[in-house]
């Protein structure tokens, strides 16, 4: 009998985890396409990580569901971790030598491959036989995702990949998620607070903050979507449309969410003069989904 592939890589409805008083993560529903590269956004304690180990059932959800590659990662828990590979925030591989995690790790994974160890050893520069904990952050985040890639995973989920690492090991690791995982058809989750970096790879954007989503879309209809328009003098009309409103010297400046075109057409037919409307970065559009986020709250 085939087996029938889900759409979706990763799926959470409505997923709640509570530590004491507090929800780290609050009805959170993902929608993760298979072979995106999906990156869950957010400030660092909004609950990406939590979310993270609720689909590894590293945690256990107090309320919804979690379901990667179709599977529920609690109850199939095993044929899940057989196909997915993971990157931690916080690398903790102990005292053993790069050559002996890769001994150890191979058994546990079928379509483990030799040759992109070879490779990634290689191309990583990673010191194999030095201890893991005595290798630099750099190097540790290097020798995690060897391990992760050489699994083949359909999917591979990467917690805060590039903190702490510099500028040219942030750059190799971002070409390895783009040219030999993504461009195989494989799945990228990865949890990011460096806005800019995501931007470059990532083909959907989820934005999280306290635990609540504030939007998922893919990163192309974001930068279509959202923009900023500059309008001569001072105006006095706020239309409802409008995420943002300000009014600063000899001009006014309005931030749309959508309909950016009909917005421009309304402030003209109101006799504005509309200087210029400009696309918005993802740091950007992040911190105007906050400032929404906050006054919905007021």
């Amino acid at each position: 009998m085939t087996e029938v592939m889900p759409d979706l890589a990763i799926e959470t409805r409505g997923l709640v985890k509570r530590y004491r008083n507090v929800d780290a993560v609050n009805g959170l529903s993902l929608s993760v396409p298979r072979g995106a590269v999906y990156a869950l956004v957010g400030r660092n304690g909004s609950g990406k990580t939590t979310t993270i180990r609720m689909l590894l059932d590293l945690a256990r959800p107090d309320a919804g569901t979690a379901r990667v590659l179709g599977m529920g990662c609690h109850v199939e828990r095993v044929a899940v971790l057989e196909r997915v590979g993971y990157v931690s925030d916080r690398p903790l591989l102990g005292g053993w030598t790069g050559e002996q995690l890769v001994r150890f790790t191979e058994g546990f994974y079928p379509r483990w491959s030799d040759e992109l160890v070879a490779r990634y050893v290689r191309d990583f520069d990673i010191p194999m036989k030095q201890k893991f904990r005595n290798m630099s952050r750099g190097n540790q985040t290097k020798m995690w995702l060897l391990l992760a890639l050489a699994q083949q995973p359909e999917v591979l989920i990467l917690d805060e990949p590039t903190a702490g690492l510099d500028p040219v090991v942030t750059d190799q690791l971002l070409r390895v998620l783009v040219e030999d995982v993504a461009s195989e058809g494989r799945t990228v989750f990865l949890s990011s607070h460096h806005l800019a970096e995501v931007e470059r790879i990532a083909d959907w954007v989820g934005m999280i903050d306290k635990g609540r989503l504030l939007l998922e879309a893919p990163m192309e209809e974001l930068r279509a979507k959202f923009r900023r328009i500059q309008v001569a003098g001072v105006a006095e009309m706020a239309p409802a449309a409008a995420m943002r409103v300000r009014r600063s010297g000899g001009s006014t400046e309005y931030v749309v969410r959508d309909g950016a075109e009909e917005f421009v057409d309304a402030l003209e037919r109101e006799g504005a003069t509309v200087l210029q409307s400009s696309p918005m970065n993802l740091s950007e559009i992040f911190l105007e989904c906050l400032g929404a986020e906050g006054k919905e709250k007021e």
